[in-house]
């Protein structure tokens, strides 16, 4: 693999002062093959990235994507995922394979679930519900916190007693007696998980409430690390996949086969972007491990630099398999119009 010789990084702000905004990253090898990748942003990322990460690639001597954050010495975090997808689309183009294929995946489309945030009005929320299941997703999954928990999974699951039904807990809660039984309640209703109910690095809590209810408890993993503990601890029985927080897509799919292995369900997390990120989340999805629908959202076309953009039909996203990479086309100049900070490295 020829080194690294160019790295550029792009501050893109949503349109309409939407949150949150992303970082594009762009490395080029030295025969001029470009990868790319993107994370959400902050003024934290922007400056790891450059102060970091971009001299960390440059001129980095590499063979295998797998092996870039442990020569590089990136370790995890946001601004290496962003890195880490750039080096696997630049080393899938230069194969000439697809993203999906490099990665281990086997779908050639995957479903997609979608998200709501917490809705204390039931009628709107039943309304939302209608909307999406008629879209053709065939899981959603609802924000819950202490106050507005039981309420509103009961009425989803009364007025849809076939979705698929999941809770996430944004790590709301606490062992506390009145919380426990808000738990227990939920897990009477037919869900899919009860998703990162306490905070991640409390996996002891996990593991006790695993033995309380018969809903898969869900974890978020920061790192493989410990994905390998909360599999010894029996601390759920399913993972949620998102690039970003665990640090690129070698270590996404570390925890998707470590969870494969263990008889763990897996699904992959996406995030509203410029479409980079989106791709990388669908290649991620399509491993075989990923049985469950992912949260995979559409481009949209105010913001979508890739082409064709990522998009959901009937509730299924199609993998794509003939392009090398991320399997779209991306955009650079509209990339640079986009842009509200740009840093090359060489300047």
């Amino acid at each position: 693999m020829p080194r690294i010789q160019g790295f550029e990084a792009y501050r893109m702000a949503m349109p309409r002062g939407r949150r949150p905004e992303s970082i594009l990253v762009r490395v080029v090898g030295e025969d001029g093959v470009a990868g790319w990748g993107e994370v959400a942003g902050s003024d934290l990322c922007w400056a790891d990235i450059e102060e970091r990460v971009g001299p960390a690639l440059l001129g980095l001597d590499w063979e295998l994507p797998e092996e870039v954050a442990g020569v590089g010495g990136l370790g995890g975090g946001a601004a290496a995922s962003a890195a880490d997808i750039a080096c696997w689309d630049l080393w899938c183009r230069r194969k000439g394979s697809p993203l999906s294929h490099s990665l281990g995946g086997t779908r050639t489309s995957v479903m997609a679930g979608a998200r709501l945030s917490a809705e204390p009005a039931l009628d709107v929320l039943l309304t939302r519900v209608s909307r999406l299941i008629g879209a053709g997703y065939t899981r959603v999954t609802l924000a819950v916190h202490p106050g507005c928990d039981v309420e509103p999974v009961r009425a989803v699951r009364r007025a849809f007693p076939a979705l698929a039904l999941q809770a996430d807990a944004g790590e709301a809660y606490t062992e506390a007696p009145e919380h426990l039984r808000a738990l227990a309640a939920m897990d009477a209703y037919g869900l899919v998980a009860i998703e990162r109910p306490f905070p991640g690095d409390d996996l002891a809590a996990h593991a006790r409430l695993q033995c309380q209810v018969g809903t898969a408890v869900c974890l978020d993993p920061a790192d493989v690390e410990t994905v390998d503990s909360a599999i010894a601890m029996d601390a759920g029985r399913m993972l949620g996949l998102r690039i970003s927080r665990l640090g690129g897509l070698t270590a996404a799919r570390g925890a998707h086969d470590r969870a494969l292995a263990a008889g763990w369900e897996a699904w992959c997390g996406g995030a509203d972007g410029f479409g980079i990120g989106q791709a990388a989340a669908v290649a991620l999805a399509s491993l075989p491990g990923c049985d469950l629908p992912s949260d995979l959202t559409e481009t949209p076309s105010s913001t979508a630099v890739v082409s064709p953009p990522v998009s959901v039909s009937g509730g299924v996203v199609a993998v794509p398999l003939t392009q090398p990479g991320l399997g779209h086309e991306i955009d650079a100049g509209r990339v640079t119009r986009l842009a509200r900070q740009t840093l090359r490295i060489p300047a």
